[in-house]
């Protein structure tokens, strides 16, 4: 999605943290037998953490829905508190949903997994780790990465990433089980089963990489970049058209047109689109790939209501062979 640059002041971070202080303050005090609480960014890491939960822990969701940009999203202070009485909060990390850093910065009591940690940690080449127990440091750790969007930059959107979904759901698991030994096995039963899940997407990949090797596609911009990664397929799209439209600039007309032509004499066999993000630009792009009869993908950033991350991901996965098949 388009990054919309926010310039947050220390008096801000200091408002928004007292505000949450005092937002918990009238609640009940802590106790030892306080229900425990997880708290995604969003509903993406929200259904992941939920498969894991099951019917022991209620997973409270900060963004659901599909307008929001979780880029410029700004904690409000029931968000904030929200987070700083979770005992386990999930999220994206790597710069995506930096609202989170911006309250539980510096908190090193807070149990956190953040997916774009295990992705670096090298959960996309499907490397083991075990992330039991390791509470992510959000004090020492200031993400100092170009994330920025950039076509060259290492891409943040991993939750089309599965092996880096399933990393999640063990961290979740892990933690879930030092937290509340009790249902230890039945958090790690979730999670094997959440990755078992996974194979419906992952069998769909492989079908695509084995009837369409290499085959050439466009985006509109990188979200979906691992789901064609792990196709095998080739992003053909004009690295400067797409540096433009992830950053949120306006592209020059040198990479418009390099980006119409190539989709408009049939050089890919399908347009991957964003519609959460659409504008003139994007808009033009699907129109051109619909009068060359090159297929649309569309690709979202949230859940559509009432659909859980594996069905989404596999309805994805489906909709690229799809498309390919024609």
């Amino acid at each position: 999605m388009r990054v919309t640059p926010i310039l947050r002041t220390a008096a801000a971070a200091t408002g928004l943290v007292l505000g949450a202080a005092a937002l918990t303050a009238c609640g009940s005090s802590p106790t030892g037998d306080d229900e425990l609480t997880v708290v995604a960014s969003t509903n993406v890491w929200g259904s992941v953490a939920q498969a894991v939960a099951g019917d022991f822990v209620q997973v409270e969701s900060i963004i659901e829905d599909p307008s929001a940009d979780p880029h410029s999203y700004e904690a409000s202070p029931a968000d904030a508190a929200a987070l700083i009485d979770a005992s386990l909060v999930v999220y994206n990390g790597g710069g995506y949903d930096h609202f989170v850093d911006d309250v539980v910065a510096g908190d090193t009591d807070q149990r956190s997994v953040a997916a774009f940690d295990l992705f670096e940690d090298g959960a996309h080449a499907g490397e083991s780790h075990d992330h039991g127990t390791d509470d992510h440091d959000h004090g020492t750790d200031d993400h100092d990465h170009d994330h920025g969007h950039s076509h060259g930059a290492v891409n943040e959107h991993v939750w089309y990433d599965p092996a880096t979904a399933i990393a999640v759901a063990h961290a979740v698991a892990d933690n879930l089980a030092a937290l509340d030994p009790a249902n230890a096995e039945a958090y790690e039963r979730n999670a094997m089963s959440f990755e078992s899940g996974m194979a419906a997407v992952t069998d769909i990949t492989g079908e695509i990489a084995q009837n369409h090797p290499g085959a050439r596609v466009a985006q509109t911009e990188p979200i979906a970049q691992y789901l064609i990664e792990g196709a095998q397929l080739t992003d053909a799209t004009p690295e400067e058209f797409q540096n433009a439209i992830e950053n949120g600039t306006d592209p020059s007309p040198t990479s418009i047109a390099a980006a119409r032509g190539l989709i408009g004499d049939g050089s890919v066999e399908a347009l991957v689109y964003n519609i959460q993000t659409e504008d003139r630009v994007t808009q033009d792009l699907r129109a051109v790939a619909e009068q060359a009869g090159v297929p649309v993908v569309e690709v979202t950033e949230t859940l559509p209501e009432g659909v859980d991350y594996i069905r989404w991901q596999t309805e994805a996965a489906q909709s690229l062979a799809t498309a390919l098949d024609r």
